[in-house]
C-alpha cells in the first residue's frame, strides 16, 4: 500500500501537534499519566500568582495551579483551583499559604498539612493564608531607607546650595587676592632700589654684629673670670662679719644714749658741755691776746762772746711764759 506524500505530511503534522500539546502540559507540571484531586482556595489578593505555578509540600512539587477565577459577587475575591496529586492525603484544616518562590519574585502555594482530621477527597475548599515574602520584607525595609535617602538628598541639596554660596565668596576672595598680588608686584617693582639698599644695609648690619660678637667674647670671658672671683670671695663670712659689726655699733649707740662711758657722758652731761664750751672760749681769748701782745708772755736774751782762736757767737734764747694772766702795763 502506497501512502501519498500529502498523507505523510498530514500524519506528521498531527504527531507534531500532539507532542507539542503533551510537552507543553508536562512543562507546566501536569501529570499526564495520573489523576489529580482538585482543591479550591479563596484569596483577596494573589500578588501575581498565575496558572501553572507549583504547589509545594515541604519544598516538593506535588501539583500546580490550574485555574484562577475572579468572584465579582464576593467583593472581587479570587478563587484559585489547585491540582494536587491524588496520592497526597490532604486532611481537613490544611492551610494553603501563598508565598514567594524565590528572590526573583515567583509565587507558589505551600501546603501546611494538618496532622489530624478527616481526609479530603477533592472538590473541597482549603483555608487560604498569605505570608510576607522576601520582596515584601525588602519593600518594608526599603521604604524607611528610601525616606531617609530622600531626607538626606534634601539636606545634601541645602549643603550644595551652601557650597555654591561659599564658592561665590571664595571666587571673590581669590579675585581680591589677585588684585592684592598685582598691587604688591607693582610696589616691589617701584621699590626695587630701596629693597636692594635695605638688603645691603642688612648685610652690613650682619657683618657688624659678627664683629661685635668677636669683641664681646673676651668681655664675656672676663665676666666669667669676675664671676669666678666673686664666687671665690667668702661672701657669707663677709656678711657675717658685717652683721657682727652692725650689732656692735648698735651696742655703742645704745651706751651713748644711756649715758654710759665717756661718749655717753659727753653726749648727755650738760654741765660738762658748758665747762668745755667755757674753756674753749677762754683759750680763744688767750690766743687772741697772745697774738696781739706777745711781749707780755715771751722774752728773748741774746748773749755773744769771742773766743781766742775763733770768733763764735752764742745765742741764748730763753722763752719764759710769765703767767697765763697778762701783766699790767708800766
Amino acid at each position: 500500500m502506497k501512502i501519498s506524500k500529502e498523507a505523510k505530511v498530514g500524519l506528521l503534522a498531527v504527531v507534531t501537534m500532539t507532542m507539542l500539546y503533551f510537552g507543553f502540559n508536562f512543562l507546566k507540571g501536569s501529570d499526564l499519566f495520573s489523576r489529580t484531586n482538585k482543591y479550591y482556595v479563596v484569596y483577596d489578593n494573589i500578588d501575581g500568582l498565575t496558572a501553572s505555578n507549583p504547589v509545594l509540600l515541604n519544598g516538593l512539587s506535588i501539583g500546580r495551579v490550574s485555574e484562577i477565577t475572579i468572584m465579582q459577587n464576593r467583593g472581587n475575591h479570587l478563587l484559585v483551583t489547585l491540582d494536587v496529586n491524588k496520592d497526597i492525603q490532604v486532611h481537613q484544616g490544611t492551610v494553603a499559604v501563598l508565598d514567594d518562590g524565590g528572590l526573583l519574585g515567583g509565587k507558589v502555594i505551600r501546603l501546611d498539612m494538618a496532622s489530624t482530621g478527616p481526609v479530603l477527597n477533592g472538590q473541597d475548599t482549603l483555608v487560604g493564608k498569605k505570608e510576607a515574602g522576601i520582596s515584601s520584607l525588602l519593600q518594608e525595609k526599603a521604604l524607611p531607607v528610601i525616606d531617609q535617602a530622600d531626607s538626606l538628598m534634601a539636606h545634601l541639596n541645602v549643603v550644595a546650595l551652601g557650597f555654591r554660596e561659599t564658592g561665590t565668596i571664595l571666587n571673590q576672595v581669590l579675585r581680591n587676592y589677585d588684585q592684592t598680588g598685582q598691587v604688591l608686584k607693582g610696589t616691589l617693582e617701584d621699590n626695587r632700589a630701596n629693597i636692594a639698599a635695605l638688603t645691603a644695609n642688612l648685610n652690613q648690619l650682619t657683618n657688624s654684629l659678627v664683629q661685635t660678637e668677636k669683641q664681646l667674647k673676651p668681655i664675656l670671658a672676663k665676666t666669667n673670670t669676675f664671676a669666678d672671683s666673686l664666687n671665690a670671695l667668702r661672701l657669707g663670712e663677709t656678711l657675717a662679719a658685717t652683721r657682727q659689726t652692725i650689732t656692735e655699733m648698735k651696742g655703742i649707740l645704745t651706751e651713748i644714749k644711756s649715758g654710759d662711758g665717756t661718749l655717753g657722758k659727753l653726749a648727755n652731761d650738760e654741765a660738762l658741755y658748758n665747762n668745755l664750751n667755757y674753756t674753749l672760749l677762754s683759750m680763744n681769748k688767750l690766743m687772741t691776746n697772745l697774738r696781739e701782745n706777745p711781749s707780755r708772755y715771751i722774752h728773748f736774751s741774746v748773749f755773744g762772746k769771742k773766743d781766742k782762736g775763733t770768733a763764735e757767737v752764742a745765742i741764748d734764747t730763753t722763752v719764759r711764759i710769765k703767767s697765763l694772766d697778762p701783766e699790767p702795763a708800766q
